[in-house]
This record gives structure tokens, sequence and C-alpha cells, in this order.
């Protein structure tokens, strides 16, 4: 995938990832999208590591945004266990 895929890629499942954890509360589009790049190489780590996947398919490709979506809300879920942030719905 190319960078722009990447970072569309990120946006997309970093806005899902925190509608899933935070009920819809943003981070930002930077951090957002951040947060979704990021989750993209851990859930790719984690999918290599847990389940001997080799590689992901593409950017059109369920499992490659499924691996990216289960990486970025593992990563937030960490991001707000270290800050002690919860949901910032009050």
């Amino acid at each position: 995938m190319g960078v722009i895929a990447w970072i569309v890629l990120g946006l997309i499942v970093g806005l899902l990832a925190e509608k899933i954890v935070n009920g819809g509360d943003s981070h930002g589009l930077i951090v957002t999208t951040v947060i979704g790049v990021a989750g993209a190489v851990v859930g790719g780590w984690l999918a290599t590591k847990l389940f001997h996947v080799d590689d992901v398919k593409g950017f059109f490709n369920i499992s490659t945004w499924l691996t990216a979506l289960a990486g970025a809300v593992v990563l937030l879920l960490v991001f707000h266990a270290l800050t002690g942030r919860r949901s910032a719905r009050r």
C-alpha cells in the first residue's frame, strides 16, 4: 500500500476505533489518523506474531481493515490505560 492509502486507512480506522472505545469522542483529525495508522501497524504485527499471517492483502481486503481496526482499538485502550483517561463524556 502507498502512503496515501495508509493515511486514508488510518483516518477511517482511527475514527471507528474512537467510536468503539470513546463513544465518538475524538482526539482531533491528526491524532485520530496517527492512532489509526499506528493501530494498523500494531495490528499487522500482532497478526504476524499470533496468527502467523505473512502479510495483509491490500487496501480493499476486509482482513486488512479488521486487522487495522483491532490494532487501533488495542492501541487506544493502552493509551487510555497509560494516561488514565476514560471517555470524555461527563
